[in-house]
């Protein structure tokens, strides 16, 4: 027997429908007076809406879902509804496993980024409380020796003053040092632009250490091509800074009979500065660290020539301030190139 279709169903509902009311019309005519044109257009009406209705109602409540069933039966008989299923639960399992594994992850380098930040707090505070410490305890040691009678021996008073006023200079220049990082790191520090001329700069800076430079016969001088002025836009104060820094550097841990080098090179935009020299050059290991407060190649050396160790921080700031990069590079036995760009004047 073929099965009922959905439009079979509604004409025998529809019928019984009309029929239904075709028969109460007949009832209530016993009673009241029913026009014979009521009496066919009614059960009419009835039938045809009540066909569209159940039409309607069969198809949405029950053969969409028996069509699903179907469906979903054919599918398992087939496998398919299975591997989809399987695949579907295995993409999900993959994406769950990946998003936990990259939550890891993140939390992981937090946790590192985190450890390194510690390392380096406990770093920097050891590093200061050194620092700091040594000019303080030589003052309070030639200080007191002073005060128990040395005040009164002239082969030693005066010596012991200078030196007393030495490392009280030093502290000074590493609170300042210190203060100036600090205003750099917060932006408080403003920069004052103007045009200049960065040649005549080296020039003048040149000049300024000529006698420090006499004392190592180490040679200060243009790399070939620098000859002609070149205009940036920056704070002249502040490169002047950099430029000092970089210049003592090279002096004061550069050979004897060495040649302390600057370029200066168009780079379109900005303008390349390159301070270089030919002296023992630096490890690769210290390379990365080389920009950090108090960091040392030499810490013994260093102290002995009178670093504080925070010059080149200080210059990394002062480039970084001008939306600038600097970097450097080494060979152990070659010797070191600073380079760091400003700027070119319109």
């Amino acid at each position: 027997m073929k099965n009922p279709t959905k439009w079979d169903i509604a004409i025998y509902v529809s019928l019984l429908t009309a029929l239904i009311v075709l028969i109460s019309l007949f009832g209530f005519k016993a009673y009241f007076e029913i026009p014979t044109i009521f009496l066919i257009t009614i059960p009419l009406i009835t039938f045809v809406s009540s066909y569209f209705l159940v039409v309607y109602m069969v198809e949405r409540f029950v053969y969409r879902k028996i069509k699903i069933l179907y469906k979903t039966i054919h599918n398992l008989k087939t496998g398919k509804s299975l591997k989809k299923q399987f695949a579907q639960e295995a993409s999900m399992l993959e994406s769950v496993e990946q998003e936990v594994l990259d939550y890891t992850k993140s939390k992981s380098d937090e946790i590192l980024e985190l450890k390194k930040m510690e390392q380096y707090r406990k770093e920097f505070l050891g590093n200061v409380s050194h620092e700091l410490k040594t000019p303080i305890f030589n003052i309070q040691g030639y200080i007191d020796t002073l005060l128990n009678g040395g005040l009164e021996d002239e082969k030693i008073n005066k010596d012991y003053l200078l030196k007393a006023s030495y490392n009280a200079d030093r502290l000074s220049n590493i609170v300042e040092e210190l203060m100036l990082i600090s205003q750099y790191e917060s932006g408080a520090l403003e920069l004052n632009f103007s045009e200049f001329d960065i040649r005549k700069l080296i020039v003048d800076q040149f000049d300024i250490f000529e006698m420090q430079a006499d004392l190592k016969d180490i040679k200060l001088k243009f790399k070939k091509g620098t000859t002609k002025p070149v205009s940036v836009y920056a704070d002249k104060k502040r490169v002047t800074q950099v430029l000092n820094n970089l210049l003592s550097n090279s002096i004061k841990y550069g050979n004897e009979g060495g040649t302390t080098s600057i370029g200066i090179y168009n780079m379109e935009e900005n303008i390349l500065v390159e301070v270089n020299d030919n002296g023992n050059g630096i490890p690769k290991e210290h390379l990365q660290r080389l920009f950090e407060r108090f960091y040392r190649v030499d810490s013994s050396r260093s102290r002995e020539l009178g670093g504080t160790g925070l010059g080149l921080s200080i210059v990394k700031h002062i480039i970084e301030a001008h939306q600038q990069t600097i970097s450097v590079r080494s060979t152990v036995g070659k010797g070191t190139t600073f380079a760091f760009s400003l700027k070119k004047a319109q």
